[in-house]
């Protein structure tokens, strides 16, 4: 017997888990179908709700079994989420998947068939089209993937999706890697083994809205960069070489001015300007220094991914 483990990581999403549990069971049983020897489980992530989905998951636990989960004492975020879920999860295979159906549950035989018969370690998706997103998003989505894969030697494939299914090695790989600030996408990259690449259309929510605003998008990006690049330290001291480079130029220029012509140095608007531009350039780099020394300043705390108030396992213990 071969066991999938579903990973769905969930935050306020009261309305979409039942429409989510009814597809993916449905779909579970045409995979019994083709791989007879297949059992499932379906693992929910509450990432800190605020409304009624740790309770609409215990009741669709007191019909099926199959259903467990993590409850998180707050907030922690989907990284966090995933983390959890993986750590809890008892498969050969593994499959995170969000309860928006964004992620289609159809795609799951040809996942299945990638990793049991064709050899795969991983079968992983990407959108080929942003339908339904702000365009101003997309356009900044492409632009995080093309500036990511110059910086990093890690491959980062644009429109890639947190849906994706593992074996057990690869599961492994990824648990053992302990650091609290994560970009998951950029560890699949990282840890390598063999993925197979699905594509497919852009789906809406089921129901629900989304919980990642743009801000929420652009600090993810942020720390995808600053996690798996140190370009952009280099980039400050490219900065300031270039700048001092300016400076001496512009120094030169107002002498050899000054012996030639006999004019004497004026225009404090543009010496303001030049300031301010100086200043700019400084703390933009001392910022970029910044994120690298909080990044490390919060992994040297070493405090836990996340922490569990409630758990499935718990309550059959208890």
């Amino acid at each position: 017997m071969k066991l999938l483990s579903v990973v769905v990581p969930a935050f306020n999403e009261q309305e979409a888990i039942p429409i989510f549990y009814k597809e993916i069971t449905k779909e579970f049983e045409s995979l019994k179908k083709r791989w007879d020897q297949l059992e499932f489980e379906i693992i929910f992530v509450d990432d800190g709700s605020t409304d009624d989905t740790l309770k609409v998951v215990r009741s669709l636990r007191k019909e099926d079994l199959r259903v467990r989960f993590v409850s998180f004492s707050r907030n922690f975020g989907k990284e966090a989420a995933l983390f959890a879920g993986f750590e809890h999860a008892r498969g050969d295979f593994t499959v995170c998947m969000d309860a928006d159906l964004q992620d289609p549950p159809a795609l799951l035989s040809q996942m299945l068939s990638a990793v049991i018969d064709e050899g795969y370690d991983s079968a992983a998706t990407r959108r080929v089209s942003r339908k339904g997103e702000p365009p101003i998003r997309s356009v900044f989505a492409r632009l995080f993937y093309r500036i990511i894969n110059r910086m990093s030697h890690t491959d980062i494939v644009d429109g890639a999706r947190d849906y994706r299914i593992m074996t057990k090695k690869m599961m492994n790989s990824i648990l053992s890697m302990k650091e609290y600030n994560r970009f998951t996408k950029g560890i699949y990259g990282w840890i390598g083994f063999r993925t197979k690449w699905l594509e497919y259309e852009n789906v809406e929510r089921v129901a629900g809205e989304t919980k990642w605003s743009f801000w929420k998008l652009f600090k993810y990006a942020i720390d995808g960069i600053v996690g798996f690049s140190t370009a952009p330290l280099s980039m400050a001291t490219y900065f300031g070489i270039f700048m001092a480079f300016v400076a001496f130029l512009l120094i030169v220029f107002i002498i050899v001015k000054k012996l030639v012509f006999g004019d004497p140095t004026s225009g404090w608007s543009s010496l303001v300007c030049i300031l301010l531009m100086l200043s700019g350039i400084q703390m933009f780099c001392i910022g970029i220094v910044g994120q690298y020394l909080s990044k490390t300043y919060l992994e040297t705390k070493r405090r836990p991914i996340y922490i569990a108030k409630d758990t499935s396992d718990e309550e059959e213990e208890g």
